[in-house]
């Protein structure tokens, strides 16, 4: 008999209702004290929890019955995932009444400092407090109320306890009066509060959602439905039912639905969703297919090798989804706070309570002075301090091209001490240029450049188009050829004028037997500097003979040294992870100032190892940036603590990161930084003052100096400052703009 060593296996789930991070750590612990649990870790940005349970334990009822004991609703693991795109408005309308009801109620505030009278009656600012307060707030009540159950604190505990002291002292006021008397009441402080804070997590709400676009459009590069070679000819089926060894038709412009190889055709690929290279790969018989490749030309015949789970994009997602579903490398330092603050802020206000009614105060006395502690504790101003200077920051930065999306990134990125570069596209152009072209012994450039343009100028190829746009530059002719013939992913021939000609791969002009002798240093050399070599020959008495070679490369992006200067000078560190072979990455490298010598350029990295990379950047403690555009980007941008897309990239990248660069430009790389550390500088001031605030407010409303209009006054003396401070950022300009 032999023994198997089962190894211990993962449980996703689904949580919905969790709003901080507290709903976090009360999950875990629910999720921890189920038996046969190893390790659970919930990920509040996806809405799920990973558990690793014990070998052969089938324990998915008893955690979804965990986590709805612990106060959240168990789901489907992908549905906050899958869910479809909502419009950036969703979930504002209870804000946007909240914000209808308070108005009114901020208005007569306003009129006293114009020497106005606009005091509202004390039953219309009842009617439209009270619905704020237990419709709008009951979200609030129901948040605080688990928390207090789990022996935890956290701001909506903080809210519904201030909030609700504020309109229990208004009605008190309001009840006890004399009819005809017009009393101060405090209805509009409580509405206020529970808006504006309503109003903050509606904005991370939409920052959450925005966080699981990258899965999704990672899943919508694979389409839904293969062309199978049957018995009765072809039929379409789902891809899901394709098994490994069928025959599928792929027609062009079509995505590979999986992994596969060629039988038929050829064609050119487009592996730009794969490798981040924009140059098309010529595929023949027996060459690998990726799914999410596009067929570029042809009809082609590919035989499945992976489905499912094993195809090459199937992995990148999964890529994505682990580094996703890592523990934030922050915590929301009000949640932490609340925790200890509520539970002293009632002992206070209780405290002050009794310690005035026991010395021979009246009850009402003793009441006011209690609530003008709970008043002076709201936390309005600590809860504006973080999302105010988020929402100037974020908001700046669009401004001039930079577009922050996570606002946990923009927390993070003042931290960053290592930032890691994709090459093409990101610090180069992307796009393909003509850098040399050698000619044999008696050769005219000038013409032959003008012929190779004039056979290319009807094709879409980017190194026929690399090819015209070089000959355009020099105001060279081009003429309209004759008897043109592509031959997939091998290269073109025809006629210009009375002479034949044909261009292309140096594979291609071996075939044809092509004496390339005369070149062949040349191509040596240009081939070890990174280069994509494509020869030229005429068709002459003698054969063909041999006339030109061709070098294709990249080009650095505009700015792209002295964004890199501009790192270095802040004592960043800078690396350049690419796919290309060392030598072309290296002579990439130098060009852009970076040193290959000093370990700063990774060359010849797989799609799936640019995660790793960026993982083992951060061995050590460092704090490490990703800048990318293709889809193969978006594992390393979603493993590092803060992933930078250009705007010029893919779709998938932008989702994947937190922060994306809209113009494309490598110098708001260190704009993208530098805002974040005066942001975060502002988030530490906001703090500040709003604890400050509590703590030089609270002692004197305890002793009877505060009364509960001087200190709701206070409070909002605290959310001004705190909103001015914030208001400060708009000033901000990138130091490196011209």
């Amino acid at each position: 008999m032999t023994s198997t060593t089962l190894s211990p296996s993962p449980i996703d789930i689904g949580i919905g209702g969790m709003t901080c991070a507290s709903c976090v750590s009360r999950v875990e612990k629910a999720l921890k004290k189920v038996p046969g649990v190893q390790e659970a870790t919930v990920n509040l940005a996806t809405e799920s929890a990973r558990i690793v349970v014990a070998p052969g334990d089938n324990l998915d009822a008893r955690l979804r019955r965990a986590v709805r004991d612990a106060g959240y609703e168990p789901r489907a693991a992908d549905a906050a995932v899958m869910e479809e795109d909502a419009s950036p408005w969703t979930g504002f309308m209870p804000v946007a009444v909240g914000l209808a009801l308070s108005a009114p109620l901020v208005l007569p505030m306003i009129g006293d400092l114009l020497g106005k009278h606009w005091m509202l009656a004390p039953i219309w600012q009842f009617l439209l407090a009270t619905p704020v307060q237990f419709i709008l707030g009951a979200r609030f009540y129901k948040a605080g109320w688990s928390a207090l159950k789990a022996l935890t604190g956290n701001m909506d505990l903080l809210v519904a306890i201030g909030t609700t002291a504020g309109w229990l002292l208004s009605m008190w006021l309001w009840l006890t009066s004399e009819p005809d008397v017009m009393v101060h009441l405090y209805f509009e402080g409580s509405a206020v509060v529970i808006t504006l804070v309503m109003l903050g997590k509606w904005l991370e709400a939409r920052a959450k959602r925005q966080t699981t676009s990258a899965i999704r459009a990672l899943h919508a590069l694979r389409p839904d439905v293969a062309h199978l070679m049957g018995l009765d000819g072809e039929v379409d089926v789902p891809v899901a039912e394709v098994l490994a060894g069928d025959r599928l038709v792929v027609k062009p412009g079509e995505r590979f639905p999986v992994d596969g190889t060629l039988l038929e055709g050829h064609t050119q690929v487009d592996e730009s969703m794969l490798t981040g290279e924009p140059l098309p790969v010529a595929k023949d018989a027996g060459g690998a297919l990726t799914g999410g490749s596009i067929n570029g030309e042809g009809r082609v015949v590919m035989q499945v090798r992976a489905v499912g789970s094993e195809t090459v994009l199937s992995r990148i997602i999964r890529l994505v989804e682990d580094a996703q579903a890592a523990k934030a490398p922050i915590q929301r330092l009000v949640d932490q706070v609340s925790a200890v603050f509520v539970p002293v802020v009632l002992v206070l206000a209780l405290v002050t309570l009794l310690g005035w009614w026991l010395t021979g105060h009246t009850f009402e006395v003793a009441l006011i002075h209690a609530v003008a502690v709970l008043v002076i504790a709201c936390p309005c101003a600590l809860g504006l301090a973080t999302p105010a200077a988020i929402m100037a920051g974020t908001g700046v930065a669009a401004k001039h091209g930079i577009l922050i999306k996570d606002a946990q990134a923009l927390e993070l990125a003042h931290k960053v001490d290592v930032v890691a570069f994709d090459k093409t596209g990101t610090l180069t152009v992307g796009k393909p240029k003509l850098t040399a072209l050698s000619i044999a012994a008696g050769m005219d450039e000038a013409g032959l450049l003008s012929v190779a343009a004039s056979l290319q100028s009807g094709s879409e190829h980017p190194l026929a188009r690399a090819v015209v746009l070089a000959a355009q530059e020099k105001g060279l002719a081009i003429e309209s050829p004759d008897n043109v013939r592509s031959v997939p992913g091998r290269g073109s021939e025809g006629e210009v004028g009375v002479r034949s000609f044909l261009i292309g791969s140096l594979r291609w002009m071996d075939e044809l037997g092509v004496d390339l002798r005369s070149l062949a240093e040349r191509a040596t050399e240009l081939q070890m500097q990174g280069a994509t070599v494509s020869a030229m020959a005429e068709r002459t008495t003698d054969g063909l003979t041999l006339r030109a070679l061709m070098a294709f490369g990249d080009e650095p992006k505009p700015g792209a040294q002295e964004a890199l200067a501009a790192l270095r000078a802040r004592g960043i560190k800078t690396v350049m992870i690419s796919g290309d072979n060392r030598g072309a990455a290296e002579a990439m490298a130098r060009r852009l100032g970076l040193r290959p010598e000093e370990g700063e350029v990774m060359a010849e990295v797989l799609p799936g190892d640019k995660a790793a990379r960026v993982v083992a950047l951060k061995d050590g403690g460092h704090t490490v940036a990703m800048v990318g555009d293709g889809v193969n980007d978006a594992p390393a941008l979603a493993a590092a603590d803060v992933g930078m897309a250009m705007g010029n990239g893919t779709d998938v990248a932008m989702h994947a990161a937190g922060i994306t660069l809209m113009r494309g430009d490598p110098l708001l790389v260190a704009a993208a930084l530098d805002i974040s550390d005066r942001t975060v500088a502002k988030i530490r001031q906001n703090l500040f003052w709003a604890f400050f605030y509590n703590a030089a407010g609270i002692p004197l409303a305890a002793l009877g100096y505060l009364s509960p209009v001087v200190a709701g006054a206070a409070m909002a003396m605290s959310s001004v400052s705190v909103m001015s401070n914030a208001l400060l950022l708009k000033r901000w300009k990138p130091q490196n703009k011209g």
